[in-house]
């Protein structure tokens, strides 16, 4: 439908350089853009984006409204409407996963907040729309059934375990399969087939993300996670100071070294706002982790002050609570997008080729 010099083909054309930010293909090519019209002046379009690019909607959808505006100045109004541009998963090797990215999130050392961390990425992308799963490979520690609030134990259908649910979200971890005040005694070969079994029998359904709680340190259970499937990268929590930056590049140089991509750094604890008096206060230091980040040429995903609210949250089971304070949420949703944009911006670099149909 036209209206003067303005039709379908002439916006379709004007938007053919946008790309699709999981595939890295143009929206036009990818079939996203669709529904559209031009009547008494005014242009409306259905855009279509997958859920792993949930935090990015709002970009996208801006984008398109400026090359519009900026190709048909004319126009009297812009109105795009958002859909969900389905495309499942496709299997990760022979484990049978189907997830579209997996993060592992570590840390070189104990005690700087890497549990946190994973569980705040794992209820920040999916607050943002995206389906994520959340694993505890931690286990000699895991902490994550208590940063949520979960207890149960996996139920069995059929040959599959049936992982704890949060709001939508599955979840599994050794804390659901042993007692709380038991101690996991077992080696490498032990934790091999532990991490095997939450990978490949596991009923994880379709997701976009799954994130991996990670033990600290450099241990073999990353070696592992590399043999089992090909992990789309690694996000490293570390703390300002020094001695936990020395630990944080021995963790980057392990992930590299098993070719898992480091996906960037994240600083927990930068820094303390009094309550009282409103001065910040620097325990830990500040800063250094986005330092070391450059030195290494690794993406600074951002930082996380030290606030009683995450762990009072956190002893109380209640980590999505940190999403309902402005403050601390706007640190969180941050290092979401920043993950998800560099992402695509990859993704963009070498677009991913179109998945073909298997004929029986």
């Amino acid at each position: 439908m036209a209206d003067g010099q303005i039709d379908s083909d002439s916006v379709t054309n004007a938007l053919s350089t946008l790309k699709d930010p999981e595939s890295g293909r143009s929206l036009v090519t990818m079939n996203q853009l669709k529904d559209i019209r031009v009547e008494n002046g005014r242009l409306s379009l259905e855009l279509a984006l997958t859920t792993w690019a949930a935090p990015l909607w709002p970009d996208i959808q801006e984008s398109i409204e400026e090359a519009v505006r900026s190709s048909f100045p004319q126009l009297a109004g812009v109105t795009v409407r958002r859909s969900i541009h389905n495309r499942p998963a496709a299997k990760l090797g022979e484990i049978g996963l189907t997830a579209k990215s997996v993060i592992a999130v570590g840390s070189g050392k104990g005690g700087v907040g890497k549990s946190t961390v994973a569980a705040s990425l794992a209820l920040g992308l999916k607050r943002a729309g995206c389906k994520v799963g959340l694993m505890d490979a931690d286990v000699y520690g895991p902490s994550i059934p208590h940063l949520l609030g979960l207890s149960g134990r996996p139920t069995i259908e059929g040959e599959r375990i049936r992982p704890i649910d949060k709001d939508g979200m599955p979840v599994m971890s050794m804390g659901f399969l042993v007692p709380k005040d038991e101690a996991v005694i077992w080696r490498g070969p032990m934790l091999h087939g532990a991490v095997t079994q939450f990978l490949r029998d596991t009923h994880w359904g379709d997701l976009d993300y799954l994130i991996i709680d990670m033990p600290p340190g450099t241990g073999d259970i990353a070696l592992t996670l590399s043999q089992l499937l090909p992990l789309t990268g690694a996000v490293i929590v570390c703390t300002p100071q020094d001695v936990a930056l020395l630990d944080a590049v021995k963790a980057i140089a392990m992930f590299r070294k098993v070719r898992i991509p480091v996906l960037g750094l994240v600083e927990n604890m930068s820094g303390f706002v009094c309550p009282g008096c409103g001065q910040q206060h620097d325990i830990f230091g500040r800063g250094g982790a986005r330092q070391r980040a450059e030195e290494l040429v690794v993406p600074f995903l951002g930082d996380i002050p030290i606030q009683l609210l995450i762990r009072e949250y956190g002893d109380e089971g209640r980590s999505d609570a940190n999403f309902d304070d402005p403050a601390i949420a706007a640190r969180l949703e941050g290092i979401c997008y920043r993950l998800v944009k560099n992402l695509a911006h990859a993704t963009a670099a070498a677009p991913r080729q179109p998945q073909l149909p298997v004929l029986g």
